[in-house]
């Protein structure tokens, strides 16, 4: 069903105190459904969770949200628009998906028990282990909103530890499709609560679709004599920057888009400075992150076969809205072209979000950023070059130094990118070389070990 026949949108309407106090028929019988009451609190947790954000807010919101309905799921768009003490509710798209079902293994008694048995604090996520759903009562407990937080890392809200042989179950699980429990984790709340997690596989058309997982919280450890302290507060330090900084361009954003209606051009270019700043400080916060994994001198990275052509397009897509602000054009690899090599997808793609995105930034308006993917021997190649003003000489070599960039003066990055990167890369088994010259522009090359196949 998409909406009603004429187009009209389904409404309701929500009291200060979260009652559903008007809706039409399709709403009110999901809300039944859902185990709400007439004139209840809304049981939708999803649409709960837009509308409070909403109230926080003060503005209209719109959104994607998937809810369940029995042996089903709906994709919902939904719109909340504050209306004096109360909130409209307008859902202008409605229709319906096979809902994602627990794999039947042998042995899954053990994670439905402990499922059924354990807090309110559900989630679920896709293969890549990014959010589909948090409940409401986990998202109040690690302070962020249930809807902003779709599409980040589980990673995002839990900090996943290996117990004491190693073994970390979630992982193992992720590779195998099957049910798990006793992971260990850490809420990244501010409290930092310890908790175990546990969950069953769910499939789409036959398909792995990622897992759905309950956790609780459990006594803390005690704490190893050689504990470093300093990581510790690092990682406090992440936790305590991480969510305000993200609630900051969140709102940002918000305003920026005129969700509300018409604003001043001025305060509009306000709030699109202060989500650029927001964005600075989460990324500086993600270098700071890598640099301390990355300077662990038992750092190692898994490697698995990787095609750097795929992972060069993604990284590009992720780049066009920029290189499009800034008219630069990005000639990435054709739709067929394939460079298998050994590596990390995750790593093999932050590094080239971050060559090609130096790209973009220095590139002149109206020029070209070209990728290129090729295999010499036994080292796949990914080439990254530019039209910018180039990097002289006696500059190569220092660009990868930790907090070193081209031009400090510039605005531009935090001037870790570049060390992380190569040290990432080697790691992986390859290196990243730059060459240049003043006004020829700058080519970037990463390798990696070429895995399989005659590649591009």
């Amino acid at each position: 069903m998409n909406v009603f026949a004429d187009g009209t949108p389904v409404r309701g309407r929500v009291d200060r105190d979260g009652r559903l106090i008007e809706a039409d028929p399709p709403l009110a019988a999901l809300h039944a459904r859902a185990g709400g009451e007439a004139y209840g609190v809304i049981a939708i947790p999803q649409i709960a969770a837009l509308v409070r954000l909403v109230r926080r807010l003060g503005i209209l919101v719109s959104r994607g949200v998937i809810a369940a309905d029995g042996d089903r799921d709906l994709d919902l768009w939904v719109r909340v628009q504050p209306d004096g003490d109360a909130m409209n509710i307008a859902i202008v798209s409605w229709s319906e998906r096979a809902a994602a079902e627990p794999y039947p293994a042998a042995g899954e008694d053990r994670e439905r028990q402990f499922l059924d048995s354990a807090s309110n604090w559900g989630w679920e996520v896709d293969p890549t282990l990014r959010i589909l759903a948090l409940s409401v009562q986990l998202a109040d407990e690690l302070e962020v909103d249930a809807i902003a937080i779709l599409g980040e890392p589980l990673t995002r809200v839990f900090g996943l530890t290996a117990d004491r042989t190693g073994a970390m179950p979630l992982i193992d699980a992720l590779a195998t499709a099957k049910p798990f429990s006793g992971q260990r984790a850490m809420l990244r709340n501010p409290e930092a609560t310890p908790a175990m997690l546990a969950g069953v596989p769910t499939f789409r058309q036959g398909r792995f679709a990622g897992f759905r997982g309950n956790c609780v919280a459990v006594a803390a450890p005690p704490a190893a004599p050689s504990e470093d302290t300093s990581d510790a507060l690092r990682s406090r330090l992440d936790l305590a920057l991480r969510g305000p900084v993200h609630q900051i361009v969140s709102q940002a954003d918000a305003i920026r888009a005129r969700n509300e209606g018409p604003l001043r051009r001025d305060y509009a270019e306000y709030a699109a400075d202060i989500s650029t700043a927001g964005r600075h400080l989460l990324a500086l916060i993600d270098d700071l992150a890598d640099l301390q994994a990355i300077e662990r001198p038992d750092f190692t990275i898994e490697t698995e076969e990787v095609d750097l052509c795929d992972v060069a397009r993604r990284a590009a897509g992720l780049l066009a809205v920029r290189a499009a602000d800034r008219n630069v054009r990005i000639d990435r690899p054709a739709a067929d072209d394939s460079l298998p090599a050994r590596g990390d997808f995750r790593r093999a793609l932050q590094i080239l979000v971050n060559l090609i995105g130096n790209a973009v930034r220095y590139s002149p308006e109206g020029s070209s950023v070209w990728i290129r993917c090729e295999r010499e021997g036994v080292t796949a190649t990914i080439l990254v070059a530019d039209q910018g003003k180039g990097i002289a000489a006696e500059d190569q070599d220092r660009i990868f130094a930790k907090f070193e960039r081209v031009d400090p003066s510039e605005p531009g990055g935090t001037g870790l990118g570049l060390y992380i990167s190569r040290r990432l890369a080697r790691a992986m088994g390859g290196d990243i070389v730059v060459e240049s010259a003043p006004g020829q522009g700058a080519r970037f090359t990463l390798t990696l070990p070429a895995a399989g196949g005659s590649g591009a």
